[in-house]
């Protein structure tokens, strides 16, 4: 199969993740290099019978120049019309498609990753609200790159790089399936079952155990746990993340403690790497941050604001998923986060709660996963009373 015909596959299940309607705007955010892909969607996004495709490209040499050069006290700068494009889509009930996967991987080496950490671009504080409003259809999807293909497959020669790449995340998306799309629908319910059974424990707070990470997060006493299967506001069922394997809530910000470690390399939006990262937590404030690469980057973004440096998202992931079993290390949050289970510094989903908890979910400007899970995490559940459940081992789930 050439790759025409494989970035159009990847297009229509990215679009039956989205939901796109008839008269409907789509607003994608792919970056320089995913053009291909982008075409694709902008293709099957017309059949379905879309009002409008309107693509905006990210550069990140273009953010590496502002970063050398810019005045410091520009770098937080958001233009005010990249905000209005994302409101406008919102006031409407359109739809988004954001892309995943590298594209320029050394893009911003050699910057100061104080100043790095400012820039939130392409990422934008209005997002977080706009997906608690449930406000647009939307979803994110990987797309293979042969730059991305040779970080991800070191070992390998160049050339065979990019037809392992598409390969597995072939297998990851399904597509290798009769009906994709029924393949989706089937996870999900599977991921709901689970999000159920784990809702239905009430627990009180989880424990996370395992190499490096000691982590006892409370939990909200009308928290609710989820899976990667929306609806709008008006109703509208979408997938927002594919792939997604994972079921999820928002903890308790205030009652977060211990340390954690990460798994996996966290790649920020912009496509800066922190590996090692390491993170302390008392009184639900992240008060020590440490990482072998880029720690300075991290730093900057949990001083953001109030909320940036305590959790908005738990998120456990089993060993069912397609992700995990395949071992590949993809440096891209979502892939990688979808293979193991992750927490997220800042914003939460007021969703994920009853309106009596509703002031209490934490609000921030990021929202920053990092993957915690391995096959030798231990995740148990805290009942109010004390007792222990085991929740997961070696990804298997135990309730």
């Amino acid at each position: 199969m050439d790759d025409a015909a494989r970035f159009q596959a990847l297009a229509e299940l990215a679009v039956h993740g989205v939901n796109v309607q008839p008269g409907q705007v789509l607003g994608m955010g792919p970056s320089i290099g995913q053009e291909q892909l982008a075409r694709a969607v902008a293709d099957a996004a017309y059949r379905r019978g879309a009002h409008f495709v309107d693509v905006l490209y990210f550069d990140p040499y273009v953010k590496r120049a502002r970063i050398a050069h810019a005045g410091e006290d520009t770098l937080d700068y958001v233009p005010p019309w990249y905000v209005s494009r994302l409101l406008a889509l919102a006031e409407r009930s359109d739809a988004r498609l954001g892309f995943a996967g590298m594209v320029s991987p050394d893009a911003l080496d050699g910057l100061d990753p104080a100043r790095l950490g400012r820039d939130q671009l392409p990422w934008l504080k209005e997002a977080s609200k706009v997906i608690s409003d449930r406000a647009t259809n939307w979803s994110i999807v990987p797309c293979p790159h042969p730059v991305w293909a040779e970080l991800v497959y070191p070992d390998l020669e160049p050339a065979a790089t990019y037809e392992r790449l598409w390969d597995e995340i072939w297998h990851i998306m399904r597509l290798d399936e009769d009906d994709p799309r029924a393949a989706w629908d089937a996870r999900s319910e599977t991921l709901k079952a689970s999000a159920q059974r784990l809702t239905d424990r009430h627990f009180d707070a989880i424990e996370l155990r395992g190499p490096g990470t000691e982590l006892t997060i409370g939990l909200l006493p009308s928290g609710r746990w989820l899976s990667g299967d929306f609806t709008t506001r008006n109703g509208l069922r979408h997938l927002p993340n594919l792939p997604t394997e994972e079921v999820f809530t928002s903890p308790d910000p205030a009652r977060v403690e211990g340390v954690v470690t990460s798994t996996k390399p966290l790649v920020l939006k912009d496509g800066a790497i922190i590996r090692g990262l390491k993170v302390r937590f008392e009184g639900g404030r992240a008060v020590e941050v440490t990482a072998d690469e880029n720690a300075e980057a991290m730093q900057s973004k949990i001083s953001f604001d109030e909320g940036a440096a305590r959790l908005g998202e738990l998120a456990l992931v089993d060993r069912q998923g397609r992700i995990g079993p395949l071992g590949t290390v993809f440096y891209d949050t979502l892939l990688d986060e979808n293979a193991a289970s992750h927490i997220a510094l800042g914003h939460g989903f007021p969703f994920a709660v009853g309106e009596e908890d509703l002031a209490r979910v934490n609000e921030s400007r990021i929202h920053i996963d990092f993957m915690i899970g391995s096959p030798e995490l231990d995740v148990d559940g805290v009942t109010a009373d004390g007792e222990r459940v085991p929740v997961l081992r070696a990804g298997a789930w135990q309730v």
